[in-house]
């Protein structure tokens, strides 16, 4: 799973907001973690920023990122809703602490978990054997990692980073081991 590069938040272009010059330099640094992988196939939420972390490694291994929109990040509130940015995490921690709760507009981990487990679980019955790089974000990767080990919650998503790589393995459907790939 890898998490998006740097973006740099946009009022209104969640879905459409790039990755930063330093989020492009991290993205190749992306491409050499996952050339080592010999990925078989990748995958992406739709959010720019997500498919631009994943384009220099799909370009060198002569693939193509198919888009799966159950990867896309959670609606945290509708946009008439500011959060402010020092409330942020507090915002967030309250959505951690009850599962489901959700903000006017929002999707609760609930709602966003299933949704991302969901597409998680097509693609590991579609492709079993196979490695796969599957670009999303933070709450999303969170959120999968939860379904298959509660160990993995608000303190996980706080310690990620921009991007971030994990290698997870599956015996079925069963998660038995997670490697932090990423280092800054």
């Amino acid at each position: 799973m890898v998490r998006h590069a740097e973006s740099q938040y946009v009022p209104g272009e969640e879905k459409t907001r790039g990755i930063s010059e330093k989020g492009r330099s991290d993205a190749l640094k992306v491409k050499e973690l996952l050339q080592r992988e010999e990925i078989d196939a990748f995958f992406s939420s739709p959010y720019v920023r997500a498919i631009q972390t994943l384009e220099p490694a799909a370009r060198a291994a002569g693939k193509e990122i198919a888009v799966i929109d159950g990867l896309r990040e959670r609606a945290l509130a509708s946009d008439e809703i500011h959060i402010p940015g020092e409330r942020f995490v507090d915002f967030k921690k309250r959505l951690y602490d009850d599962f489901r709760h959700a903000y006017p507009g929002g999707e609760s981990n609930e709602e966003a978990q299933r949704r991302g487990a969901e597409a998680f679980i097509q693609l590991l019955r579609r492709y079993p054997g196979k490695k796969l790089a599957i670009g999303t974000h933070g709450d999303i990767m969170t959120l999968v990692l939860n379904f298959f080990d509660s160990k993995y919650g608000f303190d996980f998503w706080r310690s990620t980073s921009m991007p971030d790589v994990y290698k997870l393995v599956f015996e079925d459907l069963k998660l038995t081991e997670v490697t932090r790939c990423w280092a800054d």
